[in-house]
């Protein structure tokens, strides 16, 4: 086990997109040494000559201290933390890729927010499945309202980490904090995984109600009902309520559904619009992850029997086909509730 007094310092970032670059350029800009290991030799080739992502995050000056590599022995070597920004689909297949060239005492954390479409496991149950159980003691995830190209400008943010171990979740607090970047800690791992995922699905439904052109009452319906469907689903799989009123839960959810940036809201605003998902997804050079995650949420909710109507919908619409205006109008008219039990 790692000495709980030294600090981390050795860290490794797989994954080079948007939020992988803005993370690893955070941490160069502390004072690490940072090897970014990226999956793209062109924009590998331009971080190192340019010191831009031009790619996936445009604008940003990287630090010198940020240093491209191509291979996961270059980028884990000698490290004592990798930490993974890779999307949710391809997460099982960069741990099996990495797992021979992980050392005994490596520590993970992953900032990657879904749910694996076969297994409907979140990505701490993904490592749980391809790792030894010496690398999932204390598997740690990073989440909350943070937009990539915000963090980049050192916008002030405000995040959580995710993680069962005290000692270690305060040593990622520290590594990760600074100034314009303020980092709490939950221990609730599960919470934390699953308010990250699911907020991508209710931002969607958030966007599609956009591009109808329904108001900010159906906008603010939408996301309060949302958390309700998250909250309902993470107890039913052990998390703890109060995780969705943070900044994993409606932080991270409030963001997602208002913000211009965000992807996934931006998918839902073109399907209100009347396009198909195939010529959205087909002019997205990022990737959307509320789009695969919706597959993944509604086959669990019915897996574990909990009532989840907007993700249900959104799950129609994007892969039954489903008209966006059909689907508000079931939502409208299903039988009458009490809003909150007590």
């Amino acid at each position: 086990m790692a000495d709980e007094t030294h600090e981390i310092s050795r860290v490794a970032v797989i994954g080079a997109g948007s939020w992988g670059t803005a993370l690893a350029n955070l941490l160069a800009e502390k004072g690490l040494d940072i090897d970014l290991w990226v999956r793209e030799e062109e924009v590998r080739r331009q971080i190192s000559g340019e010191r831009v992502n031009g790619l996936f995050l445009p604008g940003v000056a990287l630090s010198e201290r940020l240093n491209p590599v191509g291979t996961f022995e270059e980028a884990l070597s000698g490290k004592e933390l990798a930490l993974l920004v890779v999307p949710s689909h391809v997460f099982r297949d960069v741990l099996t890729r990495m797992k021979p060239c992980l050392a005994p005492g490596m520590e993970l954390i992953a900032a990657t927010k879904g749910i694996e479409n076969e297994t409907l496991m979140v990505m701490s149950q993904v490592a749980e499945s391809v790792l030894p159980e010496r690398f999932c003691r204390r598997f740690s995830c990073l989440a909350g309202p943070s937009f990539a190209v915000e963090v980049a400008k050192r916008y002030p943010t405000a995040v959580t980490i995710g993680c069962p171990d005290r000692d270690h979740a305060e040593r990622l607090q520290r590594l990760f904090s600074q100034e314009n970047f303020r980092v709490y800690v939950s221990h609730d791992l599960m919470g934390v995984q699953l308010g990250g995922a699911l907020k991508n699905v209710i931002a969607i439904a958030a966007g599609a109600a956009d591009g109808l052109g329904f108001g900010h009452n159906a906008r603010a319906a939408l996301i309060t009902r949302g958390l309700a469907e998250i909250t309902r689903l993470g107890v039913a799989l052990g998390a703890t309520p109060l995780t969705f009123a943070g900044l994993a839960g409606m932080g991270d959810l409030v963001l997602t559904c208002t913000g211009d940036l965000s992807r996934n809201r931006t998918v839902g605003l073109q399907i209100g619009e009347g396009k198909s998902l195939d010529d959205i997804t087909a002019g997205m050079s990022m990737v959307a992850e509320g789009v695969k995650t919706s597959r993944s949420a509604y086959a669990l909710s019915r897996k574990v029997g909990v009532d989840m109507p907007i993700i249900q919908q959104v799950y129609e619409i994007l892969w039954e086909k489903k008209d966006p205006r059909a689907a508000v109008k079931e939502l409208m008219t299903r039988e009458l509730k009490v809003e909150l039990e007590h």
